[in-house]
C-alpha cells in the first residue's frame, strides 16, 4: 500500500495526501529524478508542463507523480532534502503534504499563493 495517494486539493488542482501517519524527520516522498533536462529542453517544454520542472544542484528535473502534485503552502509540512520531502512536524493520516516553493532554486522564482494559511504571504519568491 503506498504512504500517498493523489487526489483533487483545496490549495490548486490534484494535490498529495498522507496514506498513513508520518513522523517529524520521516522522508514522506523520493522523489523521481530519471528525467533530468537540459535548459533548452525546458525551454521547449508547453507551459503546463513547466510548472513541473524543479531546479536543484544546478539540475533541471521534471518531477514525476506524486512528487510533482505536492502543492505549495507558506505554513508548509515538508521540507526539500537530498532530492526527497522529509516531515517538518507529524503529519496525520489524510492530511496534505505541501512544501515551501520560496526554497526552489530556480532564479527570478516568483507566484501567487493559493495556500490560505494564516502565515501566507501572498507571493512566493525564490529565497535569496
Amino acid at each position: 500500500m503506498p504512504d500517498t495517494i493523489v487526489k483533487n486539493s483545496k490549495i490548486h488542482g490534484k494535490g498529495v495526501y498522507a496514506a498513513k501517519d508520518f513522523k517529524k524527520g520521516e522522508i514522506v516522498l523520493r522523489w523521481d529524478l530519471s528525467n533530468k533536462l537540459t535548459k533548452e529542453q525546458v525551454e521547449k517544454l508547453s507551459k503546463e508542463d513547466k510548472k513541473y520542472v524543479a531546479y536543484f544542484n544546478n539540475e533541471y528535473i521534471l518531477m514525476q507523480p506524486p512528487a510533482r502534485y505536492v502543492n505549495h503552502s507558506c505554513d508548509s509540512n515538508t521540507y526539500s532534502k537530498d532530492f526527497c520531502d522529509v516531515a517538518k512536524r507529524d503529519i496525520k493520516n489524510g492530511e496534505e503534504i505541501t512544501g515551501d516553493y520560496s526554497e526552489n532554486e530556480s532564479p527570478g522564482f516568483k507566484m501567487k499563493c493559493n495556500c490560505r494559511s494564516k502565515n501566507c504571504k501572498e507571493i512566493v519568491e525564490r529565497s535569496n
